[in-house]
């Protein structure tokens, strides 16, 4: 029979890969569209594009038949869900085979509901304190990141240089590499990645420079 120690610490390494893909993946696009057709037409763009670790937000309609129809499409996409406010959201996510969560601000009841699956949540923060405080249970989500800015963002890594930080949230594809310069974990990018337009080129330019 398995310890809960064992599976506490079986999810610590799952997690720990999940974070390994995403720090690998430095951009993690954020779809927020309408409804579950739309978020399936830009996530075969995104890959077409090379990113391979994708947010689906829980305000697409059907969101969670759409992280299901793309684990099947893609296999090798890490996908997340992202907006998980509640834990039934969470619940709804490990179901449909989301591989992290993600949430705009602190849901310990989430994170509770979580404890123990394969499925690690990025808790969102503004603040020093709620920043530093989620990130002390994996990767941090600095949202909005737009509000303080690139230099809000080392000034949070020089008190803290080891807190995984992914800002998201107002960044434009042209900012990431200034984002990830500044220490950046990750960087979450929403509107300026679902426009039309060639993607692949988009980022590319960001990636290889």
């Amino acid at each position: 029979m398995t310890s809960p120690t064992a599976g506490t610490a079986s999810a610590a390494v799952s997690a720990e890969s999940v974070f390994a893909r995403i720090r690998r993946a430095r951009i993690v696009p954020v779809v927020r569209v309408r409804n579950a057709a739309a978020a399936l037409d830009l996530v075969d763009r995104l890959t077409e594009a090379g990113l391979d670790v994708i947010e689906l937000t829980t305000t697409i309609e059907g969101w969670d038949d759409a992280v299901r129809a793309t684990t099947a499409r893609h296999p090798d996409v890490c996908v997340g869900a992202g907006t998980v406010t509640t834990p039934r959201l969470a619940l709804q996510a490990v179901a449909a085979g989301a591989r992290f969560c993600v949430s705009p601000c602190l849901v310990p009841e989430v994170r509770d509901q979580l404890r123990g699956t394969d499925v690690p949540l990025i808790e969102g923060g503004t603040t020093p304190t709620e920043i530093l405080g989620a990130a002390q249970h994996g990767v941090a989500k600095l949202f909005p990141a737009h509000l303080g800015g690139v230099a809000y963002l080392r000034s949070l890594l020089a008190v803290a240089p080891d807190a995984r930080i992914m800002p998201t949230g107002g960044i434009p594809l042209t900012d990431v590499g200034a984002w990830l310069d500044a220490g950046a974990f990750a960087v979450g990018v929403g509107s300026d990645l679902t426009a039309t337009g060639d993607i692949a080129a988009r980022v590319r330019e960001v990636l290889d420079r």
